[in-house]
């Protein structure tokens, strides 16, 4: 096994140049693979963090339609509700287009009981509950813009025309690297009461209404009878699960996810060609090598395990260092890619398939070479040999 081992190192840094570049493209393929199968897992990280024990209820047309707000006592008289709260999407600008982050109008006294993983501190909660201007905003966007509390946010509303001024009283945490850490979140009363002046005819209604269940196996069966509660009205609902609330927006954008992943393992599958020709290279030039060991008595088990180690140690090295470049990658464009991707975490699962992937290089990179080397002759093997 010694000699075998001593045998691969040597083959391997024959063609130190040759070795150095296939070393690089596997390097560079490894860190793109898991790069963009952790934007894929960004793309659903919404859907992954959600709670089986919360249903979503919106308008059945479109969530571009309201809800009447008088909905939410209906509901909360429901055998089986826990909590009711409720949101509404803002969509106002900070000084550019570009500083984009999630905003919603909240029941403040009820959303944050409903949402556990956002974690505010009590005395910064009680802050924001007294101030009609209040906002609790995650530490993620306030690191981004440099916000800290007491400090004043002008927003340029769009769906709600004018300038909005909120006071930060609040920065919440996630309970853990799952939760997102970049909402912004105001009193829904401070939105209604200045749409009652400005638009009438859009106060008191919300975009969702929230619904914490007792127990989260009732929720197909919570779902129908708040669907039944509203049916023929002028505003019918549609309730589902968060986590299918989640994948309806993922939905939309579907066809770039999966263009996502067909490049990730297009790029696997170019780098494996790459790597099988160097390892025919390497092959073609032993000929004679392999032809010598076999006539020396030396098995067709020895051959393969000096072809496949050679293939192994370069791909599984290489596949090492790109895994580990991974994570300062993936930290550098999250950064750069702000509150797009409010998570962008490499998991577990993505370092997996990217060992897998560097093994699967170096098995397939050496198993044509191994099998043509033991299937030769040794007198073909050994021909031109001067």
């Amino acid at each position: 096994m010694t000699y075998l081992l001593r045998l691969i190192f040597r083959n391997l840094f024959r063609h130190p140049l040759r070795s150095l570049l296939t070393a690089v493209g596997i390097v560079v393929a490894i860190t793109a693979f898991g790069l963009l199968r952790t934007t894929v897992d960004a793309w659903y990280a919404g859907v992954e963090a959600s709670s089986s024990s919360r249903l979503v209820t919106r308008n059945k047309n479109s969530l571009v339609f309201p809800l009447p707000l008088h909905y939410l006592n209906k509901i909360r008289q429901l055998d089986g509700v826990s909590k009711v709260s409720y949101a509404e999407w803002f969509g106002g600008i900070y000084i550019d287009k570009k500083n984009f982050f999630p905003q919603f109008a909240v029941d403040g006294r009820t959303y944050f009981e409903l949402y556990p993983e956002f974690v505010v501190p009590p005395e910064e909660l009680k802050s924001f509950l007294l101030d009609r201007r209040g906002v609790i905003v995650g530490r993620k966007t306030a690191a981004q813009y440099g916000w800290k509390i007491g400090d004043l946010i002008p927003l340029q509303g769009t769906i709600y025309p004018g300038t909005w001024d909120f006071v930060i009283e609040g920065i919440y945490r996630g309970i853990d690297s799952k939760t997102d850490e970049t909402q912004f979140f105001f009193h829904w009363e401070y939105l209604n009461e200045i749409t009652k002046k400005t638009n009438p005819d859009n106060a008191d209604k919300i975009g969702i209404f929230l619904v914490g269940l007792k127990h989260a196996q009732d929720a197909p069966l919570i779902a129908q009878r708040i669907d039944a509660l509203f049916a023929n009205s002028l505003a019918e609902t549609l309730t589902e699960t968060e986590k299918a609330f989640q994948l309806g927006f993922v939905a939309m954008t579907e066809a770039i996810l999966l263009v996502i992943q067909a490049v990730s393992f297009l790029i696997i599958l170019i780098i494996m060609a790459v790597m099988a020709n160097t390892m025919a290279m390497a092959a073609r030039e032993r000929r004679a090598e392999y032809a010598i060991l076999k006539a020396m008595g030396f098995t067709a088990r020895f051959i393969v395990g000096l072809i496949l180690g050679e293939s192994l140690l370069l791909s599984l090295s290489a596949g090492a260092a790109g895994i580990v470049l991974i994570f300062p990658t993936a930290r550098d464009v999250g950064a750069r890619f702000g509150t797009l991707f409010p998570i962008f975490n490499v998991s577990t699962q993505t370092l997996w398939m990217a060992a897998g992937a560097a093994l699967l290089v170096g098995v397939v990179a050496g198993v044509v070479p191994a099998w043509r080397a033991v299937r030769t002759p040794v007198a073909e093997g050994m021909r031109g040999m001067v």
